[in-house]
């Protein structure tokens, strides 16, 4: 698929303004999708928008169909008629630029749940679309449901510690549960409906104003997810529930022993057998929503580090090849040349790239990567494609100033690096590094909102070495000068993203 020249911005929704103490899909949605058409933006990419565990990221998520009940508007509850708003607290005082997630979700849970009873005592009229909604969503709806209630009642613990009946799902046990669970599982399935129909509106708004939304496919799937519970034989655990093998990548120069993440990996001939049936629902589903898709760590569909399941670390790991081909050929076959964005990051062989390459998926340059006698020689401008996108860094680099003031402190030499590269010697490198961004030849080019607000350390989304209080961050109009927009639409217009459409010159020929 050929992708023309654009600009856009990395936002995920969490992020927005709210009255609810974490952003939402509610009216401030919509005015960011404003803002980027106002911006000359064409482009708004998330995070994985799936129901969050523990720590919060957005990709360690319970299920990789779901969407995540806490980006439910209170506001078009009530607009819905589902809620009244002496139901909720307006004048509760929130952090404008941080989420307490123990917080908002016990304050979220209280209102979503009332919400439900409203609901259940609506006429049956409204209920046809609900049902609707559950017969088009049944092939995942009904085993995530039901996991997120029987999880509920064994208090949040790990799907392998339930009772042992449902934990594997014994004969008769997943009807059993589901009637002694039914307002909980009805209830699950209530947050989902609310989540994909208030995303929708948002979505469909953005197209309406020219802005695609580019969403976030983690490669692997968590442990603790509906997934791996009602498909064991998709991946790798026994019989009794313990991981075989698990994800992560081997020891490199940033870390002696690699990266352990523990993800069950996929049992790939298993999947092979209907045909990679699971991966093409999950892509069908994510492009319901989205309209481009990210392969987050792409480089595991060519092969991928498998560690034993019992080891502490990942080091003691082997390559082992993934039938990337052979999945994307089935993808095109049923789906048809669907977009995709190949986070190619990291230690890349000539065969992932090879991969990317046959398929035209765009892989990833990364500007703060670049700088420095050490740095990423391919992420500099000069050295781009038009096939990529180009960022100034991701959710898990520092903001672009804080990047510059730490390696100007640290004096590494980064700093004055950069300087010469980007002939510019000013107090401002985040701007000229979104210049840069946007002079390049990279058909796509993507800033993280806080590089957009010029925003330092403080606003890093998430310390990849850190176990909690990632993700929390959010922005606030006021953060926002009144000829911000102007100036990013000068821009797009100027680096021509998108690029202009030819001038209809009628010619006179004289064939005197």
């Amino acid at each position: 698929m050929k992708y023309n020249r654009s600009a856009g911005i990395l936002l995920h929704p969490t992020s927005l303004p709210s009255k609810f103490g974490i952003g939402d899909f509610g009216k401030e949605a919509f005015n960011f999708v404003d803002f980027l058409e106002s911006a000359g933006q064409t482009l708004w990419q998330v995070f994985p928008l799936g129901p969050t565990g523990y720590g919060d990221s957005p990709y360690q998520n319970f299920s990789a169909f779901a969407g995540n009940p806490l980006l439910i508007s209170p506001e078009i509850l009530i607009k819905n008629g589902l809620l009244n708003e002496s139901d909720i607290i307006f004048d509760k005082q929130w952090n404008p630029h941080k989420i307490d997630y123990g917080e908002v979700i016990s304050y979220k849970n209280s209102i979503l749940r009332k919400a439900y009873q409203n609901f259940i005592a609506m006429n049956k009229n409204v209920h046809a679309v609900y049902e609707d909604f559950i017969e088009k969503n049944n092939f995942w709806l009904e085993d995530y449901a039901l996991f997120m209630a029987v999880k509920n009642f064994h208090n949040g613990v790990v799907w392998a510690e339930w009772r042992k009946e449902i934990a594997f799902r014994e004969s008769g046990a997943v009807e059993k549960w589901k009637t002694e669970l039914k307002d909980e599982y009805e209830y699950q399935i209530f947050l989902q409906y609310n989540f994909f129909n208030q995303w929708q509106a948002v979505k469909d708004y953005a197209n309406s104003k020219g802005v695609k939304i580019i969403g976030d496919l983690p490669i692997f799937i968590a442990y603790d997810s509906s997934d791996l519970w009602a498909n064991k034989k998709l991946f790798s655990v026994n019989v009794n529930g313990k991981l075989e093998f698990v994800a992560g990548v081997p020891p490199d120069y940033f870390s002696e022993t690699g990266q352990l993440w523990g993800n069950p990996l996929y049992k790939w001939n298993e999947m092979k057998k209907d045909d990679f049936l699971w991966w093409r629902q999950r892509l069908a589903k994510m492009y319901e929503f989205v309209d481009i898709v990210r392969i987050d760590h792409f480089r595991g569909l060519e092969a991928y580090w498998e560690i034993p399941g019992d080891a502490i670390t990942a080091i003691k790991g082997q390559w082992v090849k993934a039938p990337g081909y052979e999945l994307f050929n089935s993808v095109k076959k049923h789906l048809g040349d669907v977009p995709i964005l190949a986070e190619d990051l990291g230690v890349i062989t000539k065969e992932v790239e090879a991969l990317r390459d046959h398929f035209n998926f765009p892989g990833m340059k990364i500007l703060q990567f670049a700088f420095g006698e050490t740095g990423e020689k391919k992420f500099l401008p000069h050295n781009h494609v038009a096939n990529c996108v180009v960022f100034t860094g991701s959710h898990d680099n520092d903001t672009t100033k804080g990047f510059f003031l730490n390696e100007k402190k640290m004096g590494s030499g980064i700093y004055e690096w950069a300087q010469n590269y980007l002939n510019y010697f000013g107090g401002d490198m985040c701007s000229a590094l979104i210049t840069a961004a946007y002079a390049s030849v990279a058909n796509i080019v993507i800033i993280p909102m806080q590089d957009i607000l010029n925003l330092g350390t403080d606003a890093r989304m998430n310390y990849p070495s850190k176990p909690g209080g990632n993700w929390t961050w959010r922005f606030s109009w006021d953060q926002i000068d009144e000829k911000l927009a102007f100036k990013y639409k000068l821009m797009t217009e100027l680096y021509e993203r998108p690029p202009k459409e030819p001038e209809n010159v009628e010619l006179n020929v004289n064939n005197g």
